[in-house]
């Protein structure tokens, strides 16, 4: 009997990860190693999303998970999807901006959401896939979803990338640092120190003005970095940050986090996809939430989206083949 039609026999969850590199390959292990979630892995790669779930399976019994994991070159096994987490793409290289990898793949993401839709045509999309704000706005208007239901991962990478640095200056545990950032998740993203806890704590009571500052710019770098010490993308916190943003939806958690979402007049930006709070439950993005900022803040949060759109405005803009 085809796996397609096994999947149909439990009410299980079921999680699709689209691309099975380095980033999409450590999220299917996250997410397997929770074990509330099948999951299912394709690639266009032959063999490489088969060994990649073969691998994750034969190590369930050491981590005492009951999951099925299934490799695909096709979508056919992805039906009925409850989340699609995106991943595919050609990652960032050493001297390469995010921005850099646009029309590559836009031709990728355009491709995957049409089959994602033809199969999973509930599903939630999460996507990871650089520029992901543009990534995100693409996959949005050809899959039709309302927007509740495509959302961008970065919020959360860019602010645990910002806890962690923060944490570290000062010697002291992650879980007492609370922090956002805001925008786009490029150059022009936006470090809130002004909200950022320790310990419940305001960070200016712990950090001077110019530390805090550097903080923030190796924030705003951190992908730059990591490219720059391993000659690619990032994969370990990308793929924590998508399985939280799955935990959140499946569990209905409410959870409060900064993702990636259209925006249709909050915080004053209208048409473009942007990092802010959101409530993330089942229904995907169920709110967002606006807090109120500073004039110097809202000025930096739309010039971000500013960035955004004219990455957008770009892609509209080619030639049609």
């Amino acid at each position: 009997m085809p796996l397609s039609k096994l999947w149909r026999w439990h009410t299980r969850s079921k999680i699709t990860v689209i691309g099975a590199g380095n980033i999409g390959g450590s999220c299917a292990q996250r997410l397997a190693e929770r074990g509330y979630a099948d999951v299912v892995v394709v690639d266009i790669a032959k063999g490489v999303p088969q060994g990649k779930t073969l691998d994750i399976l034969e190590s369930t019994p050491l981590v005492g998970r009951d999951v099925r994991l299934v490799g695909s070159n096709g979508y056919e096994e992805t039906a009925g999807s409850d989340i699609v987490i995106i991943t595919a793409g050609i990652p960032r290289r050493p001297g390469m901006r995010r921005d850099d990898l646009l029309f590559t793949n836009m031709d990728i993401i355009k491709g995957v959401v049409e089959q994602v839709v033809h199969y999973s045509p509930q599903s939630i999309l999460i996507i990871i896939t650089n520029p992901l704000d543009a990534m995100a706005q693409l996959a949005w208007e050809v899959s039709g979803f309302p927007r509740q239901r495509v959302i961008g991962m970065s919020g959360i990478l860019d602010t645990t990338r910002f806890r962690t640095f923060v944490a570290q200056e000062l010697g002291v545990s992650v879980e007492d640092v609370q922090a956002l950032v805001l925008g786009g998740h490029g150059d022009q993203m936006v470090p809130l120190p002004r909200l950022t806890t320790v310990g419940g704590l305001p960070l200016s009571q712990f950090l001077p003005p110019e530390t805090i500052q550097r903080l923030v710019k190796r924030t705003i770098d951190g992908g730059g970095e990591i490219v720059g010490l391993m000659g690619s993308s990032a994969y370990f916190a990308p793929s924590a940050a998508a399985a939280q943003m799955a935990d959140a939806i499946i569990f209905d958690k409410k959870r409060i986090l900064p993702c990636c979402v259209y925006l249709d007049g909050e915080y004053g930006i209208n048409g473009v996809f942007v990092g802010v709070p959101v409530k993330l439950g089942r229904g995907g993005a169920e709110e967002v939430i606006e807090t109120e900022l500073t004039p110097e803040e809202s000025q930096a949060l739309h010039r971000s989206a500013a960035a955004v759109k004219e990455l957008v405005d770009t892609m509209h803009r080619r030639p049609k083949t």
